[in-house]
C-alpha cells in the first residue's frame, strides 16, 4: 500500500447490531428447496447486512386448493427475523392446482395466473392470505421476478399484462395489509420500453418502490438505469417511487450457468465485483441493494417435472461456497468465499444509515500515469464518491474500472481535500485499516497525500472516528 501503514482491521458486526443498513443479499430459491437454510442462517447474520430476499412460493405453499402450509416459509422469516435480519418477499411463482402447463415446470417458475378467471382468484387469496399471515413479520413485498424475460414469463413477455397483474396484486395486498410497502418492476432489461409500457397502465399510482436487476461486468451501467428510472417515473408523475437494486451478483467460476456465465471467474474477481457493483449502487442512492446470493444452487429456471437433467445447471453466485448431491441439491459446510468477508467488510463500515454526501476532493493529474493513461475524473477513468456515516464521519470510496476479466489493476493518484478528522485508508478486500503518514495539512485545513494507492475495486477514505481492532505491535 505504497506509504501507507497497517494499524488494525475493521471490526465486524452482526445484523443485530444495526438499527439499519442499505446492504442485503438474496436467499432465493427455496420455494424450490434447493439448498439447506440451516445451514446458512448464523453465517448470514454475521455478515452483517440486513436485507434479505425470499420468494413466497405458491407451488410449495398451496398444494390442496385452499390449503395455506406455511410451516416451510414461516421457519425462514423466523430464523432471519431472529437473528436481526429484514426480509422482504418477492411473490411469486405459478401453481399446477390452477395451470396445466405450470404442472410440468419445475416450480412452477414463470407461470403468471392471469389466463383464466380462476387463476386470478386463486392468486388474489393466495396474495391476501400470505399478507395476512406475514402481518407485522414481513412488510416489503415484491410483485413476480424478471417478469420482462421469457424465463419468469413464459408464454410471452408482455409489460401491459406485467402491470394489471401487478395493479391487482397491488390493490389486494394494500387492503389486506394498509402498512405494507409495495414493490413493482423486478425488471433486468433495458428499463425504457418496457417500463414506459408498463407505466401505462397505472401501475405507477400502486407501488412504494421499484426494483431492477444489473449483471454487468461494467458497473457504469447501474448509474444509467438508475437514472433512466427515475426519469421515467418522474416523466409519468411519480417521483416518490423508491429505487432498489434487488438482484445482481458474479460468479467464482468460470463453468456455471445463469448471468454472466462466459466470464473467465474467479473468487478473488467474484469479490471485486461485489465491491464495486454494492458501492456503486450506493453512491446512486437506491434505497437498498442485493447481492446474489447467499450460497451456491442450480439456477433451474427452466426446469422440467421429472426431467432431472433440466435442472442440474449449477451457479456459483453464492458468497458460500457448496457441493452438489444428486439431485443438485446445495451440500456440504457452505464455506465462506472472498466475496463473504468481502461484503462483511463493506457492511462493516457502511452499514447503518448512510447517506450519500458531496466531499470536497479533487484527484489530480500528477499520478495520472499510474493509470496507464491520461485520468478525466469527469469520464469513466475514476469512478468516485462520498458519504456520510452513522457516526459522523466521511467516507470516500474510489476505484478504477479496469477490465476485471482481464486485468489485476494497482496504482497510485494523488488527492487533495479539505474534510476535518484523523484519515485512514480502509481496503474493504480484507478489512485491513491503513494510517497514512504522508498526509500534509496546512493552516487553512487542506490536506494533500501524495501517491494514495488505488485499485480496481473500492478503497475507503474514512475521515474521522472509525470503529477498527488495532493490529498487535
Amino acid at each position: 500500500m505504497y506509504h501507507c501503514k497497517k494499524i488494525g482491521r475493521l471490526r465486524s458486526r452482526c445484523a443485530s447490531e444495526w438499527q439499519a443498513s442499505r446492504l442485503g443479499i438474496g436467499f432465493e430459491k427455496l420455494d424450490r428447496a434447493v439448498f439447506d437454510p440451516e445451514r446458512a442462517y448464523d453465517k448470514l447474520a454475521n455478515v452483517g447486512i440486513k436485507w434479505v430476499r425470499i420468494q413466497s412460493g405458491w407451488a410449495r405453499t398451496e398444494q390442496v386448493p385452499g390449503v395455506y402450509d406455511f410451516s416451510w416459509l414461516d421457519g425462514i422469516v423466523d430464523n432471519l427475523l431472529r437473528r436481526g435480519m429484514i426480509p422482504w418477499m418477492c411473490l411469486c411463482y405459478g401453481n399446477g392446482l390452477y395451470d396445466d402447463f405450470a404442472k410440468e415446470v419445475f416450480g412452477a417458475v414463470g407461470c403468471p395466473p392471469i389466463h383464466t378467471e380462476e387463476q386470478k382468484a386463486a392468486w388474489r387469496r393466495y396474495v391476501a392470505a400470505v399478507a395476512d399471515h406475514f402481518r407485522g413479520r414481513v412488510c416489503h413485498y415484491e410483485i413476480w421476478n424478471e417478469p420482462d424475460g421469457q424465463h419468469a414469463w413464459k408464454h410471452g413477455v408482455n409489460a401491459t399484462e406485467y402491470g394489471n397483474f401487478a395493479i391487482d396484486t397491488a390493490k389486494v395486498l394494500r387492503e389486506t395489509d394498509p402498512d405494507c410497502y409495495i414493490i413493482g418492476g423486478s425488471n433486468f432489461t433495458s428499463p425504457i420500453g418496457y417500463v414506459q409500457e408498463m407505466l401505462s397502465t397505472g401501475l405507477g399510482a400502486y407501488i412504494d418502490g421499484y426494483t431492477f436487476h444489473e449483471y454487468t461486468y461494467t458497473e457504469e451501467n447501474v448509474t444509467q438505469k438508475v437514472k433512466a428510472l427515475r426519469g421515467m417515473f418522474a416523466r409519468h408523475g411519480y417521483p416518490g417511487i423508491e429505487i432498489i437494486q434487488g438482484e445482481s451478483g458474479a460468479q467464482s467460476k468460470p463453468d456455471g450457468h445463469g448471468a454472466m456465465a462466459e466470464g473467465a471467474w474467479t473468487p478473488r474477481i467474484q469479490a471485486k465485483q461485489l465491491l464495486r457493483h454494492l458501492t456503486i449502487d450506493l453512491l446512486n442512492d437506491v434505497k437498498f441493494t442485493s447481492f446474489f446470493t447467499c450460497v451456491d444452487m442450480i439456477e433451474a429456471l427452466n426446469g422440467k417435472v421429472g426431467d432431472i437433467a433440466t435442472i442440474l445447471d449449477y451457479g456459483y453466485f453464492g458468497i458460500l461456497g457448496a457441493d452438489f448431491d444428486e439431485n443438485g441439491i446445495a451440500t456440504g459446510e457452505y464455506t465462506p468465499k472472498p466475496s463473504y468477508y468481502a461484503l462483511q467488510n463493506l457492511a462493516a463500515l457502511l452499514g447503518g444509515s448512510l447517506t450519500v454526501t458531496e466531499l470536497p476532493i479533487v484527484f489530480h493529474r500528477e499520478n495520472a500515469w499510474h493509470l496507464g493513461k491520461t485520468m478525466t475524473v469527469a469520464g469513466y477513468e475514476l469512478i468516485y464518491g462520498g458519504f456520510t456515516l452513522d457516526n459522523g464521519a466521511k467516507a470516500l470510496a474510489y476505484w478504477y474500472p479496469a477490465n476485471l476479466m482481464t486485468t489485476e489493476f494497482e496504482g497510485a493518484v494523488t488527492v487533495e481535500f479539505a474534510i476535518p478528522g484523523e484519515v485512514h485508508l480502509v481496503d474493504p478486500m480484507d478489512g485491513s485499516v491503513y494510517a497514512i503518514p504522508d498526509a500534509r495539512t496546512d493552516a487553512y485545513g487542506t490536506t494533500f497525500i501524495h501517491c494514495l494507492p488505488i485499485r480496481d475495486y473500492p478503497l475507503i477514505l474514512v475521515f474521522g472516528e472509525l470503529d477498527m481492532i488495532p493490529s498487535e505491535e
